[in-house]
């Protein structure tokens, strides 16, 4: 029989994330729900922990339409103090424990965060901005035994001990709906201020429940991600989705490509999420015989390139469901097992429509490149606002489509091929290059373990190509042999001019590439020019 699609849920089904972790806790009571950095949690104990973390902030005069910053490591109290907030009413936001200074002022004070819970070795940030940030009234710290003390606050803020907030009394019931607001997940902010995208307990709840359904997860599955919780990937479609299946996740705070697979033996993991380089990361490790050997049979996210991903199934005997999304529009098109065309993000859902356009917002033909552009099938299943920034609502959400700023086009039958960021699109003497594409050929080179390729300005107008990459430890490779390489796989205007070898590419703890900071270093001193160097592109 086949299971329901998430969209034919009953009337009774809950629909807000602190009735959903009850009814989880009440169906699967004392299995394990998470195992976080080798510490196990069963589905009563979180939500009998979460009750008593929402009765905690409750205290603190935390409730209904207030906002929380979150910014901790991966970890059960992480998980703790994010179902407590959803429960209570309080809007989250996940902020990057990355971030310090000026932006990690401008998240608190942008989200009118009344609180923050945070991980006690960032305190010295928080110190830091905390005098600007009038209306932040509460710091909520998870001891880790580092024994660093607490630095000077101002007056106005009261600093908590998030153990003391564990309280055993009844929790709060605000009056929730499905589409009263969950979380502020902030954007990486590459093209300006980051924006927070807003999204509903229906948004979140559709996505864990579509997630479970399209790729088969069930009771006896264990799901693992090592991405950080302040990430859609690793809220919604890891934690959630496994309980969602009445499965089990198992969650590290970092990605180890040499140790995966014995990981993934030793804690019976049977599926995976990738996304960024992951899969490449992989790939790229030394072959061994018992590659298959292991209870691995799903890989969901994006994107793998092409070139790798009928090998890569073969040679570790799994099978990859990808999607196209982003934090404001989750699995816009999926490519499922038993209907997928390899290289394409799928076909639309049943989420959304999706079409593509030129400047003008005019739908373009298959086979025609554009921007993709989305609107829902149902409501509150996708972004409804950024935070205060009525403008950048209206802007993305012009002509009545969302407009996700990447380029794309379809074939004739409905598969949407992405081609790149309209960002990261390198525009060279008139001809558009994705460097999505040109990163894909070189990544195939058995010496390179990973690249990035970015525009660069150019003396003519307009930008040359230039890519940034990591060779693989114990390989060597010369500029002219990569560009050797490039030649035979691409057309000649995107052979890339300028080549800059590097230890490590800047990521984000998503392990996405930090394309802006490659741009604003441009053409270093140790960057190697191949018209400098006489190297002439075979056409």
């Amino acid at each position: 029989m086949t299971t329901p699609a998430p969209w034919t849920l009953g009337p009774d089904e809950p629909r807000v994330i602190g009735d959903w972790i009850r009814h989880k806790a009440l169906r699967n009571r004392e299995k394990v729900a998470l195992d976080i950095v080798g510490r196990e949690k069963t589905y009563v104990g979180v939500d009998r922990d979460s009750d008593r973390v929402a009765a905690g902030l409750s205290a603190l005069g935390l409730g209904l339409g207030d906002n929380a910053s979150l910014m901790m490591k991966n970890s059960l109290e992480n998980v703790d103090a994010w179902f407590a907030m959803a429960k209570a009413g309080i809007v989250e936001v996940p902020i990057n424990h990355a971030n310090r200074g000026y932006l990690l002022e401008y998240l608190i004070g942008h989200s009118h965060s009344r609180a923050i819970v945070i991980d006690e070795e960032y305190l010295d940030r928080i110190a830091e901005v905390a005098p600007n940030l009038t209306g932040l009234e509460h710091v909520i710290v998870h001891r880790e035994g580092l024994g660093l003390g607490t630095p000077s606050l101002p007056g106005h803020v009261t600093v908590h001990e998030l153990n003391d907030l564990y309280l055993d009394v009844p929790p709060p019931a605000p009056a929730l709906d499905r589409l009263s607001r969950s979380v502020i997940l902030y954007t990486s902010g590459t093209t300006g201020p980051s924006k927070g995208v807003c999204l509903s307990h229906e948004a979140n709840l559709n996505l864990t429940r579509h997630t479970r359904w399209l790729v088969g997860y069930d009771a006896d599955d264990v799901l693992y991600t090592a991405f950080p919780l302040f990430h859609v990937n690793a809220k919604y479609t890891s934690v959630m989705c496994a309980m969602e299946a009445d499965a089990k996740l198992v969650m590290d705070q970092r990605f180890s490509a040499s140790h995966f697979w014995t990981m993934c033996r030793d804690k019976g993991i049977t599926a995976f999420n990738y996304q960024g380089g992951l899969l490449m990361m992989l790939w790229k490790q030394p072959e061994r015989d018992d590659d298959a050997e292991h209870s691995v049979r799903h890989g969901f996210g994006a994107p793998c390139p092409v070139e790798i991903w009928e090998p890569f199934e073969d040679r570790f005997g799994v099978e990859l469901v990808e999607v196209y999304g982003m934090t404001e529009v989750a699995v816009a098109t999926e490519n499922p097992v038993q209907s997928r065309r390899i290289g394409s993000a799928g076909r639309e859902s049943d989420n959304y429509h999706v079409t593509i356009v030129d400047e003008n917002d005019l739908p373009v033909p298959p086979g025609t490149a554009g921007e993709i552009v989305v609107r829902p099938k149902k409501p509150g299943i996708m972004i409804g606002e950024y935070f205060d920034m009525p403008d950048a609502t209206v802007h993305a959400f012009r002509n009545l489509w969302f407009h996700t700023g990447d380029r794309g086009r379809f074939d004739d039958d409905g598969y949407l091929y992405f081609i790149d960021r309209m960002k990261d699109c390198v525009r060279r003497r008139g001809e558009n290059i994705s460097s999505f594409e040109v990163e894909a050929v070189i990544n195939t080179h058995d010496a390179v373990l990973e690249s990035a390729v970015f525009g660069v300005p150019s003396e003519l107008g307009e930008e040359e190509v230039m890519t940034a990459l990591v060779r693989k430890p114990g390989h060597t490779l010369d500029e002219v042999a990569l560009l050797d390489h490039c030649t035979g796989h691409m057309a000649h205007f995107a052979v890339p001019r300028y080549v800059r070898w590097m230890d490590d590419l800047p990521k984000t703890p998503s392990q996405r590439v930090e394309k802006y900071k490659l741009r604003a270093e441009g053409v270093t001193v140790d960057t190697w020019d191949r018209d400098a160097n006489g190297y002439k592109v075979k056409r």
